[in-house]
């Protein structure tokens, strides 16, 4: 493997032809992306976008391989398709179960917000579309694939417990009480739902898989629980796993996030750390050190791109960032370059400048490491 290989963390923007108004802005956009990224056929989109003839299931393949071909563009190593054939990394994946009824929105932060549900019975897998979703990227991506799907842990702690509190055993404790539902509740999501959906993406060809767990650090005495769960669903099956976990307090993963059997571990930097040049000193970064403390033996993937500002990192400064990060692990073969997360707050234009950014930056810091 190269050094510093790049790859993508999950969403994009909805593809411009996607918005609930289509109008000849949108449809201008479609023709200038199709043109830039070089989709075969755009034309073809394009005049069914002017003459009003189309199916919602059309626009959304013509947005899965635009995004495909803006991460390819861009020189990423490893892509995908922005998630442009889902509502929501936490909706898409409950909207799909049995056992879960959706409350209504709640806010996260700033315009922000999610459909939260409550879980009122045992959750059960009843839907896949992750299947013919990959299977549509694989029949078009021209680079290696990696499929972002949201964790048992998060699943469980985005949601209202109807059921488990419920029928949890009598005990004096009520945090027990808690303790043990809120268990039960992450194995289930873990067993019946997510674990399911890997098996039939690897089944059907897939080999990276980047299970995302934001959660995973909200509540400090449950990482344990996060790193059990995440190692059920993953036990046995022959994949590349990535775990991402963003905007954290990264100190709260240790010890436990040793145990976690995954290949990778991709986390948010960029937007913590300053935009200067150099080398010597990257204060985003300093949490890089804890993984050699406990000389973790999994792979880091630390952004080096900020996905919430429009700000376009010049090369020089992922170039500095990687190296800092190299320096930090003392190995750069363990490093691989990434944003902080997904990109869909950003613009089209914006995303496609980061990401060609994050790859002439990666290439930068190779020639580096390599002339040293």
């Amino acid at each position: 493997m190269k050094l510093f290989p790049t790859q993508e963390v999950g969403s994009l923007m909805r593809a411009p032809f996607l918005r609930k108004r289509l109008d000849e802005i949108a449809i201008s956009e479609a023709e200038y992306w199709g043109r830039v990224l070089g989709v075969e056929g755009f034309e073809v989109l394009v005049d069914k976008l002017r003459r009003k003839e189309y199916t919602q299931e059309e626009l959304r393949d013509w947005a899965s391989l635009y995004a495909i071909r803006l991460h390819e563009a861009a020189g990423l190593d490893v892509v995908w398709d922005g998630e442009q054939k889902r509502v929501e990394m936490y909706e898409h994946a409950l909207r799909q179960v049995r056992g879960v009824e959706f409350l209504g929105k709640v806010k996260v932060w700033d315009a922000e917000t999610y459909n939260k549900a409550a879980i009122r019975s045992k959750p059960l897998l009843v839907e896949n579309s992750y299947v013919s979703e990959f299977l549509f990227a694989k029949k078009h991506a021209r680079r290696e694939l990696k499929v972002p799907i949201t964790g048992p842990y998060t699943l469980s702690d985005w949601s209202f417990d109807e059921y488990y509190i419920a029928k949890a055993r009598p005990t004096e404790s009520l945090v027990e009480k808690k303790r043990e539902a809120k268990r039960e509740m992450v194995f289930d999501l873990a067993k019946e739902v997510v674990r399911p959906v890997v098996l039939s993406l690897v089944e059907n060809g897939a080999y990276r898989i980047q299970i995302d767990e934001p959660a995973a650090t909200t509540k400090p005495g449950e990482v344990g629980l996060f790193v059990e769960a995440f190692n059920e669903v993953v036990k046995g099956i022959n994949a590349r796993f990535t775990i991402h976990i963003c905007y954290s307090d990264y100190r709260l993963l240790f010890p436990h996030i040793l145990e976690a059997k995954t290949h990778e571990l991709s986390i948010e930097c960029a937007n913590r750390d300053t935009v200067r040049l150099g080398q010597s000193e990257r204060i985003g970064y300093e949490a890089l050190r804890l993984f050699r403390e406990y000389s973790a033996n999994f792979m880091i993937a630390p952004g080096v791109i900020d996905v919430h500002s429009d700000y376009i990192e010049p090369p020089e400064l992922v170039r500095d960032r990687l190296i800092f990060a190299a320096r930090v692990l003392d190995d750069p073969s363990r490093i691989i370059a990434c944003n902080d997360c997904g990109l869909r707050t950003r613009r089209w234009d914006v995303a496609f400048k980061k990401e060609k950014s994050l790859v002439l930056g990666a290439s930068l810091a190779r020639g580096a490491i390599e002339r040293s």
